[in-house]
């Protein structure tokens, strides 16, 4: 998890806009279901009558209210309205600060006049006075003129009217909640708009309209949000795919062969691929998800404490239930995830043996061996994602059934609650809503939570090829200006050991390659030529003594410019996918020109079967040179190597794909063309070596003698049994063949 917030923290300004795109969408998702709610209880349940503040009245109605207010808000009141050319009172503030006042001012005696018309109260008025000891008053009628008349007169004052309303909702104080006082307040609007002819289809209409007007820049404000979110998090986690693959890549390429054996290739390509596409998913569902989640589930909250609804208990539950849910299946997972990879690695390597090797299959005919060997990995790996499918199964279900059994709940106890006049139809909806919100917001956490055990493994998996630094590097200082570009190759006293060995794979190694000159080495399988061969081009380094290029040890030398020097051609022929004249001038086409790739083909003795072709240079080659024999591919090598015009050419048992007759004219050309060049030559065949300037016999790991064929034959043991198991008793006896 914090290694993918590390890739994230690179593409910060683009983080940062998709969370606030987040909070925006956030914000207008959570603005919804309000709307509705308003809609429903106030667009329709009210006729578009949104509280108690009238925007126009008529003077009765407005001493009605006054006279059942308190001083405070009767100024308030009356500072707020002003008479109008008709005769009426009429709204001229529009703040809304003084709004919410204008309609907590008004409510109650909004209700104490509602009920005054439209009720028998008398009872009440009457109760009121006698415990004043003005029963002679009671024995009037109780209505609001008689009220006025009686205030007017002086038979009663303020104080004893403002204590008739608060006995008034003393007696009807269980019953008079908060919300039936708004409601009384709007019916009671709406009855004096009836009495004034103000047409209430037309303010529903209008409320309805403007409600649905918010409702729908809302929805096209989230859409926008959210499409900028997705291709914003699209880009971003591209972007965190396509820097991974290309710092993967360049740290591949920059480690030796210990670093190569280290991790198989099988492993290499399915970190590079499937891993990194893992952590690329994972990116988007951290960006889409993961951060909207919370900003949705808070969002949500808040508003839930809003609707006065007293059920907030039941989301609680709900939340508990699915966190501890997610917990019980993230552990039991966890250690699928990890194993899946590598079953994947294992499906992977057993894929490429068997691609790579199916000839050797099928001339063995053990085509069913190999499926079997193939069936094994292939149903691991399935059994394994079967069981997180379960996993994912199993959590889908149980989280709808919470869903359901919440949106049952909340409608069981709203309904209650609607029935006491203590909740709205719309205000019911509204925490539906916002609990679904809240509920979805943990099942997207729940969703990305199963995802992140196994993209936390690939990015693992991923940081142990980046974090490894490869054992052959640079020094700081190199001394490349140095080299003269002769091309002296020496060898002192140099031991290698593989990592790991308990041995040394070559031990006091120590001669001199000259220009001009071809030195061979050979020796019985095994007994280390390869590895010397490559030590020069720094593909292990020495674990004893040196090896110098014009007397610089190699390890003072920077990779680039060293192997600049060198020509490699190695033991199987390596062709890439594109042209011949591609693979021809692979050291650059500024490097190579095209009368210096078809001097190198001549040389190779590739030029014959080049120009048989009917695109010469341009002709196809597959992947891996797949479309031409072992010898055109081995040949194209050889000439690959002679086009960059190295000062050192190293042949690594090169010629063995070649029949006798290409293989002696090709060393012929060799020697006439690059007589200036030093030639190190690992070969099988002493055919190949037999006119080498110097012969190096190795013999597990050690100098066996040095010298050429004729010295060789003579005083040197190993190189005789050799040549016995390889030439004839007349070659032998003739000395050069």
């Amino acid at each position: 998890m914090f290694k993918i917030l590390k890739y994230l923290k690179e593409s910060k300004a683009a983080v940062v806009v998709i969370v606030l795109l987040l909070i925006l969408q956030a914000y207008c998702d959570l603005s919804l279901p309000s709307y509705t709610s308003d809609i429903v209880d106030v667009g329709i349940g009210q006729n578009g009558i949104e509280n108690a503040v009238l925007d126009v009245m008529r003077e009765e109605t407005l001493e009605s209210i006054c006279l059942f207010s308190e001083e405070k808000d009767e100024t308030l009141i009356r500072e707020s309205y002003v008479l109008n050319e008709d005769g009426d009172y009429e709204l001229v503030v529009i703040e809304e600060e003084t709004i919410n006042a204008l309609d907590e001012a008004m409510g109650i005696p909004m209700v104490i006049v509602y009920m005054l018309e439209n009720a028998d109260a008398s009872q009440m008025a009457e109760s009121s006075l006698q415990e004043q000891g003005t029963s002679n008053m009671a024995m009037m009628p109780m209505d609001m003129e008689s009220l006025k008349a009686m205030v007017a007169s002086g038979m009663m004052t303020k104080d004893q009217i403002l204590s008739i309303k608060d006995q008034m909702l003393e007696e009807s104080g269980e019953e008079l909640s908060d919300m039936i006082v708004d409601q009384m307040a709007v019916m009671f609007v709406k009855t004096e708009y009836e009495a004034m002819d103000v047409d209430i289809n037309s303010i529903q209409t209008r409320y309805l309209l403007v409600t649905g007007g918010k409702m729908l820049l809302m929805t096209i404000l989230m859409m926008v949000a959210a499409i900028g979110t997705g291709f914003l998090a699209a880009k971003v986690s591209a972007g965190i795919g396509m820097r991974l693959r290309d710092r993967v890549f360049k740290k591949v390429v920059s480690f030796s062969h210990a670093e190569m054996d280290q991790f198989s290739t099988a492993s290499l390509i399915t970190r590079s691929t499937n891993d990194i596409q893992q952590v690329q998913q994972v990116s988007v569902m951290l960006l889409r998800m993961v951060c909207y989640a919370p900003i949705l589930g808070i969002g949500g909250i808040i508003k839930v404490t809003n609707t006065r609804t007293g059920m907030g208990w039941i989301i609680v539950v709900a939340v508990i239930v699915i966190i501890a849910l997610v917990g019980t299946l993230v552990k039991i997972a966890m250690p699928k995830f990890k194993k899946m990879q590598i079953l994947v690695d294992r499906l992977n390597l057993v894929s490429r043996e068997i691609l790579t090797g199916v000839s050797v299959i099928r001339a063995f005919s053990r085509e069913k061996y190999e499926e079997k060997r193939f069936d094994k990995a292939n149903r691991d790996l399935m059994s394994t994602q079967l069981f997180t499918n379960r996993v994912m199964t199993f959590m889908m279900p149980t989280m709808m059934l919470v869903m359901n059994a919440v949106t049952v709940m909340i409608v069981w106890f709203g309904a209650k609650g609607i029935d006491l006049g203590n909740l709205q139809v719309g205000d019911m909806m509204a925490f539906i809503t916002y609990t679904m919100q809240i509920i979805g917001a943990f099942l997207m956490l729940t969703m990305v939570s199963v995802m992140l055990p196994r993209a936390g493994v690939a990015a693992d998996r991923i940081e142990e090829i980046l974090q490894t630094e490869p054992t052959i590097v640079d020094m700081e200082q190199t001394q490349d200006a140095k080299v003269t570009g002769k091309g002296v190759v020496a060898f002192e006293n140099v031991n290698f050991r593989y990592p790991g060995a308990e041995e040394d794979a070559l031990e006091n190694i120590s001669f001199v390659a000259k220009p001009g000159e071809t030195t061979a080495i050979i020796g019985s399988t095994g007994c280390g030529k390869s590895t010397l061969l490559h030590l020069i081009p720094r593909f292990y380094d020495v674990t004893g003594g040196q090896i110098t290029i014009d007397g610089i040890d190699i390890r003072k030398l920077s990779q680039k410019k060293l192997r600049s020097l060198l020509g490699f051609v190695p033991q199987k022929g390596v062709l890439f996918s594109g042209t011949i004249e591609s693979n021809i001038k692979f050291a650059g086409e500024d490097k190579v020109s095209d009368d210096m790739m078809k001097e190198a083909a001549e040389i190779a003795q590739a030029k014959e079967f080049i120009e048989g072709k009917k695109e010469i240079y341009s002709s196809p080659i597959a992947q891996g040179g797949t479309n031409v024999s072992g010898g055109q591919k081995q040949r194209l090598s050889i000439a690959r190597a002679i086009a960059a015009q190295p000062k050192v050419f190293l042949f690594d048992d090169s010629f063995s794909a070649l029949d006798y007759k290409t293989d002696a004219v090709l060393r012929k050309a060799l020697n006439e063309k690059i007589a200036d060049a030093t030639v190190i030559i690992v070969a099988q065949r002493i055919s190949t070596i037999l006119h080498a300037d110097q012969i190096i016999v190795l013999d597990d790991g050690k100098i066996a003698g040095i010298g050429t064929h004729e010295e060789l034959l003579e005083n040197c043991e190993a190189y005789q049994e050799i040549a016995k198991s390889q030439l004839s008793e007349a070659e032998l006896k003739g000395g050069r063949a």
